[in-house]
């Protein structure tokens, strides 16, 4: 573990949690991952975009305990959580047939100390406005909105985390006036989450004008950086998108309060120039308090 503090009732825990969308794991490697985790201090990484089976990922990440979930379609997609200690129980499956989730969730169970600690690595899809890879899109979210209410009564400490491919608001996305009609952007999607944040029980209505139920979830890095622009976890290749932060965050912690109420620090490690990134998406890491 990264870090210990003693408690009145017990003995907790800092672990440290990252979240990274590492482009291919084997050019993540490559391109100077390793020598970034060697200094990072992280306990627990849920990856996406890993695009590679299991024997590669371990090839890739020797020490770590692992667990994945490949992509039916070779090279695509891909999500795995590696830990400093092994999952308790691990599940693959966020909904019923035919939902296109394979390589894109996965839960895992860890003891920590005591206290059952549940992390999730997502990849939702980049999705196409009007078009069926949006209706996939759309499945996956209402599959995520059905899971998370079960997830917090099972599980009150748990997060999920990944590129979940969706901009909130407007202080998530730089050229937000030029993305209201494409995916990542769409009022629909921000509804989503306005119902995955919203208080739990009561009706929310979202920014398309829906209304539903709120859920109760934290977006950590908002609660933890408040009303400011970003920070931005993802640079489009074009241009001098990343030289001049014109980004977005869609890569989160979205955590049950209970969680939220352990965090202690939350950062996203952006890369100190264009050719020192060895992925297009900044880890984002959360140190939680976590242990009896």
């Amino acid at each position: 573990m990264s870090g210990a503090t003693d408690r009145l009732e017990g003995v907790s825990r800092s672990v440290r949690i990252a979240s990274i969308n590492v482009n291919g794991i084997r050019a993540a490697v490559r391109n100077g991952m390793i020598e970034w985790l060697d200094g990072a201090g992280v306990d627990v990484m849920a990856l996406q975009e890993v695009r590679a089976t299991e024997e590669q990922l371990r090839d890739a990440l020797p020490g770590w305990e692992l667990v994945n979930d490949e992509a039916l379609a070779k090279g695509r997609a891909g999500v795995a959580i590696a830990t400093r200690m092994p999952a308790v129980q691990v599940r693959r499956v966020l909904g019923p047939e035919p939902l296109d989730s394979a390589g894109r969730w996965i839960e895992a169970d860890i003891d920590v100390d005591g206290e059952r600690l549940t992390v999730v690595s997502a990849y939702v899809h980049t999705g196409e406005a009007d078009t069926p890879r949006q209706d996939a899109k759309w499945a996956f979210l209402d599959a995520m909105e059905r899971r998370m209410p079960q997830l917090r009564a099972e599980s009150p400490l748990s997060v999920i985390m990944g590129d979940l491919n969706v901009g909130h608001r407007e202080l998530d996305i730089r050229n937000w006036k030029g993305n209201v009609k494409k995916a990542g952007f769409l009022p629909r999607e921000r509804a989503y989450f306005d119902r995955f944040l919203g208080p739990a029980g009561e009706p929310v209505v979202g920014v398309d004008g829906s209304t539903g139920m709120g859920l109760g979830w934290t977006d950590v890095g908002r609660t933890f950086h408040g009303e400011v622009d970003g920070p931005y976890t993802w640079w489009s290749s074009r241009g001098k998108a990343f030289d001049n932060d014109t980004g977005w965050r869609i890569d989160y912690h979205l955590s049950t309060p209970e969680l939220a109420e352990r965090v202690s620090d939350y950062r996203v490690v952006r890369a100190p120039s264009w050719d020192t990134r060895w992925s297009d998406h900044a880890p984002v890491v959360v140190d939680y308090t976590i242990g009896r």
